[in-house]
């Protein structure tokens, strides 16, 4: 099995759409996709990645489940009295705090303790695992059974905040790891494949993460969505204060 998880080609948050940019990324992903045979589309039900499917899902005259766990990472932690994103951490925040690389640990830490960091975690989890479950692939420990493993396509259109979830729960890691130290661009791809050492018994590794070449093809610039500036600008992200929060009515990612 292979597994497909997009990003959301660029947004608009304000109105939960994509910009003109974001429409032209669309539209080069969905050359590439249309490409792929793929047994099933599943899809956010937030706007941004409504809109980015739509591309794909008019070029292979197909469908798309809406899944609703599958809108963008929504658990938050509290600090200071203030609710914010577990996701988008500075470095000099979380890196003495070990137990967050923890694949089963890591929700004791502090810093993602005390809001619903741990219940949308086991949502993705459960999400996920009932998502395989229809496609013959069952949960055991941190492998999947599966009676006939095919080479069949699914493809999800999600966010960077569920979809590095996504991933460190089908290769079993923490996501914090991934959450920090990564990004994949709007649009991009990533790209997880099974292998079947033992007979009927599956694993899951990433070939692929936050591949953006059909951006490269087209001839269009990757966006700065979701990444602080390569140099610094006057504006001091180091401080608490300017750290992501909880938007009042949806998440960026």
């Amino acid at each position: 099995m292979r597994i497909i998880i997009v990003r959301h080609a660029e947004p608009d948050y304000s109105i939960d759409a994509l910009t003109e940019k974001g429409k032209r990324e669309a539209l080069l992903l969905a050359e590439r996709l249309s490409k792929i045979p793929a047994a099933a589309y599943y899809v956010s039900p937030l706007g941004r990645a409504q809109a980015t499917a739509e591309y794909t899902l008019r070029r292979v005259g197909k469908q798309a489940e809406t899944l609703p766990w599958l809108a963008e990472f929504r658990g938050y932690t509290v600090q200071n009295g203030k609710k914010r994103i577990p996701w988008d951490y500075p470095t000099q925040a979380w890196y003495d705090h070990k137990q967050l690389l923890d694949r089963d640990d890591w929700l004791d830490d502090p810093l993602v303790s005390g809001g619903t960091v741990s219940q949308i975690w086991e949502e993705t989890k459960n999400g996920m695992d009932a998502l395989l479950a229809k496609h013959g692939y069952i949960r055991r420990g941190g492998i999947y059974l599966c009676e006939n493993n095919t080479d069949e396509t699914i493809v999800i259109f999600c966010h960077f905040g569920i979809g590095m979830a996504i991933l460190a729960h089908l290769i079993n890691v923490s996501p914090l790891p991934l959450w920090q130290g990564f990004l994949c661009v709007t649009s991009a791809v990533t790209t997880v494949v099974t292998q079947e050492r033992k007979k009927g018994e599956v694993e899951f590794r990433c070939v692929g993460l936050g591949d953006a070449s059909h951006l490269i093809a087209g001839n269009e610039n990757a966006s700065l969505a979701g990444l602080y500036p390569e140099c610094y600008n006057g504006v001091d992200s180091t401080d608490p204060a300017s750290w992501p929060r909880i938007p009042e009515k949806s998440l960026i990612g």
